[in-house]
């Protein structure tokens, strides 16, 4: 669209309209950041954004992120007026009601034109830097035909305030993404009131010194939102451009106040804001004038998306850039089946981080868009293989990211890979700082992301680092997060079989638990039990009196346990529990043969004991309910009790003998 100010600005309005309305509608919301950013969308939409409402999932659209999720209006608003299939107006009249795809904030799951979920405060942010990176990555193994698009955000001041935000704008700058372009919603107001109140950083000085492009605009000027946004595209730098902003733009007596950043406007104040606008069209309706220019920008796109759609299929590499995009595994052959055949034939014992790392080697060669990766600690997490050279800004055909000190930073950037589709990003840090990444971890739960966590050294069993490097709670904690796969393998058959159930999970990500200490083979089958979450690992000889469940490095105690039982005549069954997440969705039957009635059932895990009560019942807890200790890891088992010699005296003592 030529740019005319007397055309962009009514269509700016209908953003604010509708933004009011349903926010009044729904006595709740957020109308102030929508109205004061609705002119800077509304050039972007109509000047720089590439995008095809009929086909919302086109792989090679602009992907553009509302990393202020709050004002989730502002995205509804133009789903709905450049002529997204969803939402309709009623969705927009019941936002934030029940089953209404307009929820408070934007969720990918419900809106094909949302992106990624947002609402933690730059997490959008880092999500972007993610799609960025994936973008340049299949641009650097696909070529520009297939792959050339940017990646738009636009943030508020609490998304740069967040310290996610200092992780996310290093890791853009150090490698170099000049598809990426923030458009920072610079209204100096929070919550809690002006910004000076909480800050007096120097944010453009901030990411100029982090190799940033740097720009500013008026953000209610649309010839000048229109030169910064072009400059922003034109540098082959990620862009800051700083949109100087009035939250609640519009509004003749709350604009500029942070009264309008979440509370309705109230009846009085959208009757005034009405007329100061000259808008004299009911609440939710759009006239025909507007909404017809806003549905040309939407109908603009077709034609570079069929443009687009010719070149695919004349590319040599199309059918595969169509496969890694819908997000299907490459067909099997056999590497998976031949190395759990090798591990049978040779059962190796080792750290289950070194077991991880001995899988991916096949992996990385059999599934080309495995992204892997590391928060510093490359060496530790066994992250990298021979098929995976280092991505960065002079090869972003590269497959393993060097992270730097960043857990949260590295694990939403993973978010935004999955997201962008076309790659399968795994990351790892030690399971104690899984605690940094955490909200990421639930994001990627939230948004069907498959993501695969690598976090080493999991338990007392790291030894001499002590304490803060010892993860107690972490692995049930992880398992409290919905939708989230944790994995505890024993050995490194569990381990490849792990790393193959969680690459097969489209809709959900997973997270490896792994040992730091060396661990005896204890499978020495390719039957892909894991996939069941929890199985028989030992039947017992004698009468069965007692099921051990364990997981991970605890499972070879249990065996233990259960031999100096049968020496006593004590039937014992060993349950391995790689997975209880997986064991859970099995059906009652299986879950009932493995854990029977009438029986004793001991938990053993080297973590804290709160949660093993729903697969024992009134049995025995065996664990660590207190912080680890610093010492060799042979002597903080026997300290806390995690050897069969202090297990099986409990479970005699129980069982009356």
């Amino acid at each position: 669209m030529q740019l005319d100010p007397s055309r962009l600005a009514p269509m700016a309005n209908a953003i604010r309209a509708l933004s009011m309305d349903a926010v009044q509608a729904a006595n709740s919301g957020h109308p102030g950041m929508p109205m004061g950013m609705a002119d800077v969308a509304t050039v972007l939409f109509a000047e720089q954004l590439k995008f095809d409402p009929q086909a919302p999932r086109w792989p090679d659209r602009d992907r553009f992120v509302l990393s202020a999720g709050h004002g989730s209006m502002l995205i509804y608003s133009l789903l709905y007026l450049t002529g997204y299939e969803a939402p309709t107006i009623d969705d927009i009249r019941n936002f934030r009601q029940l089953h209404s795809p307009c929820a408070g904030h934007p969720e990918n799951t419900e809106l094909a034109g949302v992106e990624c979920t947002t609402g933690p405060l730059g997490q959008g942010f880092a999500m972007a830097v993610g799609m960025a990176m994936a973008e340049r990555h299949l641009n650097a193994v696909f070529g520009g035909d297939l792959v050339d698009h940017r990646t738009w955000v636009i943030a508020g001041d609490g998304c740069l305030m967040e310290g996610i935000n200092h992780e996310a704008v290093g890791l853009a700058g150090t490698l170099k993404l000049g598809q990426l372009n923030v458009l920072w919603d610079d209204n100096h107001i929070t919550i809690d009131g002006d910004t000076a109140l909480s800050t007096c950083e120097d944010i453009p000085a901030r990411y100029a010194a982090s190799g940033w492009h740097v720009t500013r605009c008026d953000g209610h000027d649309y010839a000048d939102i229109a030169r910064a946004l072009a400059e922003a595209a034109a540098d082959p730098r990620p862009s800051l451009v700083a949109c100087k902003t009035v939250i609640g733009q519009g509004a003749p007596n709350k604009a500029g106040s942070h009264s309008v950043h979440g509370s309705p406007l109230g009846a009085d104040e959208v009757a005034a804001t009405r007329a100061a606008l000259g808008w004299s069209a009911a609440p939710f309706e759009v006239p025909a004038e507007i909404l017809a220019d806003w549905r040309s920008l939407g109908a603009r796109g077709a034609a570079a998306r069929s443009a687009w759609e010719a070149r695919l299929a004349a590319d040599p590499q199309g059918s595969e850039f169509s496969r890694r995009m819908a997000g299907e595994l490459p067909a099997d052959k056999g590497a998976a089946r031949d190395y759990l055949a090798s591990l049978v034939a040779n059962p190796p014992k080792v750290a289950t981080r070194k077991a991880s790392e001995m899988a991916l080697e096949a992996l990385t060669v059999a599934i080309p868009e495995l992204v892997g990766g590391s928060a510093d600690l490359t060496g530790s997490n066994l992250t990298k293989t021979k098929a995976t050279p280092s991505f960065s800004a002079d090869n972003y055909a590269g497959r393993h990211v060097h992270y730097g000190i960043r857990e949260f930073g590295m694990a939403a950037a993973m978010n935004g890979m999955a997201l962008h589709g076309g790659v399968i990003p795994y990351g790892g840090t030690f399971l104690v700082f899984a605690d940094y990444c955490r909200n990421a971890i639930r994001m990627s739960a939230l948004q069907h992301a498959r993501v695969v966590y690598v976090l080493t050294h999991d338990s007392i069993g790291l030894g001499e680092d002590g304490p803060t490097h010892q993860p107690v709670e972490h692995v049930m904690s992880l398992r409290a997060i919905p939708n989230l796969l944790v994995f505890r393998p024993a050995d490194a058959i569990e381990t490849a079989e792990s790393w193959a159930v969680a690459l097969k999970q489209n809709g959900r990500p997973s997270a490896l638990a792994l040992s730091r200490q060396n661990l005896s083979p204890v499978r020495f089958d390719a039957e892909m039990k894991t996939a069941k979450g929890g199985y028989r690992l030992k039947a017992a000889d004698a009468a069965r009196q007692v099921v051990l469940v364990a997981s991970g490095s605890e499972v070879e105690i249990a065996l233990a346990c259960a031999a100096q039982l049968e020496s006593a005549g004590i039937g014992a069954d060993v349950v391995s529990m790689p997975c209880t997440e997986l064991f859970d969705e099995q059906d009652a039957a299986y879950r009932a043969d493995i854990l029977p009635a009438g029986v004793l059932k001991i938990s053993i895990e080297a973590g804290i004991t709160f949660g093993w009560q729903k697969y024992v019942g009134d049995g025995l807890t065996i664990g660590i309910d207190r912080f680890g200790a610093s010492a060799p890891a042979e002597q903080l088992y026997d300290y806390f009790g995690l050897t069969a010699d202090k297990i099986v005296p409990q479970i005699k003592a129980r069982l009356g003998q």
